[in-house]
């Protein structure tokens, strides 16, 4: 039967349910709150903006808003479902483009499932209902379409000679979505250097794109860059990623952009399956592909370089983990097919009930994650939304200072009212203003002349901040709420 539950479609559901299941998780990022601000902004103005709407200190100033068609769709998604509607489609996304990985990830079932599993919970740290997870499963279709070009399969839907079309289509798309389209290039030129170190060395262990194939692969590159431009910035796009890279102050201070603090648990699965891919290709009894060389050699030094690369790496790096542990151990391993044609009624029953038991167990697990009392602990425990009610009914005088690490939600929460001194748009405020920031939060020479400049006579940080306390000795400045997380001060004129 060709629709009978065989172990190896039991494997692949239990995989994809697991993914899924893992994937839905309660609001975690700051800046989600200020996307969805954005989307709802660009659907009730029916504009996108060029220019600040949300701060004070950069207010009217020319913004790149390179994420307005995600945040349109993260905020449909909110305005349909709430939370747990956000929630559930960040779960779909982010199964999807695992599905997409699964597609080009070779080798016996087992190592194909154990590959995509390890790359997943590499991954994990970056899934946020944010731009670039729509950036994320992106990269995962190009990933897709690139591993089709240089290993083809027969498939009417997509014909190989095709397959480059699809290329400068979804870059416009890309650059409308989030200002990592750079990653597409990044992988092209993964492409075009280890495919053209596999011709140079002889390599025949892996199919290897002839010199007119990379040929046509450079100026599908070069088509699709030019078309970054159709876009609502237009030519600025282009330039747009060496902006943001280029900012100093997020290396020195947000934690995402550092390297990696590999005392923190977080960054464990990242070396791990580092460590497996390396293993893995010492015991192959085969030689490495150049062009899985070049794309762990790039995404691992980028992960060294700035944490927040990691979950790149463990999209991109699954396919390599599988193809070599494949080599070195597919042989020891039963095929599939040798487990997955059940005769026997008994056990085709019990691959049933295992599932059921597995979805049942998801539900639960989904079901606990959604409610709306562990989502309010959550939000209590990692936002002031009580400091906010607060400034919400007594409508203290602003302009206000506020924690760059609130600033998102304080978008949400507070504007128009009040508009946020800073918040997670690093690209807008630049690399001077957010070193300026940090001289006021830790009380540095000079911080009350920055607050004087300013104008502010609100502020609202974190209870147990270095300007609190310094705040608490002015004797112009009046504590006027405080709770466990957060206090506000006003100005006493």
């Amino acid at each position: 039967m060709t629709h009978a539950l065989t172990h190896r479609r039991l494997l692949t559901l239990i995989l994809f349910i697991a993914i899924f299941t893992m994937a839905v998780r309660l609001p975690a990022d700051t800046d989600t709150w200020w996307h969805l601000r954005a989307g709802q902004y660009i659907t009730e103005t029916q504009t996108i903006p060029t220019t600040d709407p949300f701060s004070h200190t950069r207010a009217g100033q020319a913004w790149i808003d390179h994420g307005w068609l995600a945040q349109l769709f993260w905020y449909g998604l909110f305005a349909i479902g709430g939370w747990p509607g956000l929630s559930l489609g960040l779960a779909g996304l982010v199964t999807f483009t695992f599905w997409l990985v699964w597609q080009v990830t070779p080798g016996n079932p087992f190592i194909r499932a154990f590959a995509v599993l390890v790359g997943a919970i590499t991954s994990a740290v970056i899934w946020v209902a944010r731009p670039q997870m729509v950036s994320f499963m992106l990269a995962a279709l190009m990933l897709f379409l690139l591993e089709r070009y240089k290993r083809p399969k027969p498939d009417r839907f997509l014909e190989r000679h095709k397959i480059l079309y699809f290329l400068p289509v979804m870059l416009i798309l890309w650059a409308n979505v989030h200002g990592g389209y750079a990653i597409a290039f990044m992988l092209i030129a993964v492409y075009v250097v280890g495919e053209t170190l596999n011709r140079l060395t002889g390599h025949t262990a892996d199919p290897v794109l002839s010199w007119q194939e990379i040929k046509v692969l450079i100026g599908v590159a070069v088509v699709s860059f030019l078309v970054v431009v159709i876009n609502p910035h237009g030519w600025q796009m282009w330039v747009y990623p060496f902006r943001t890279v280029g900012i100093g102050a997020l290396r020195d201070f947000i934690q995402e952009w550092r390297s990696p603090d590999f005392h923190q648990p977080m960054t464990w699965p990242f070396v791990g399956m580092g460590l497996l891919i390396l293993v893995a290709m010492g015991r192959a009894t085969r030689p490495v592909d150049w062009t899985d060389l070049t794309m762990l050699g790039l995404w691992t030094s980028w992960s060294l370089f700035a944490g927040r690369n990691i979950g790149l790496y463990g999209l991109l790096c699954t396919p390599i983990l599988a193809r070599y542990a494949d080599a070195a151990l597919g042989h020891y391993l039963p095929t599939g097919d040798s487990l997955l044609h059940l005769k026997n009624s008994l056990l085709k029953l019990t691959n049933w009930l295992l599932l059921g038991l597995v979805i049942m167990a998801a539900l639960l697990k989904i079901g606990l994650a959604l409610s709306p009392q562990a989502r309010e602990k959550h939000l209590h425990e990692a936002l002031p939304l009580d400091a906010v009610q607060f400034i919400q009914t007594h409508r203290p005088s602003g302009p206000m200072f506020n924690s760059y690490n609130w600033g998102g939600y304080l978008i949400f929460g507070l504007w128009p009212t009040y508009a946020v001194y800073i918040d997670g748009r690093t690209d807008l405020y630049d690399d001077l203003f957010m070193r300026r920031y940090v001289k006021v939060m830790v009380a540095d020479d000079g911080w009350r002349e920055i607050l004087n400049e300013d104008g502010i006579n609100l502020v609202l940080v974190e209870k147990n901040s270095t300007l609190a306390k310094f705040l608490r000795l002015e004797p112009n400045w009046q504590e006027v709420y405080q709770d466990k997380l957060a206090v506000v001060f006003s100005r006493q004129h």
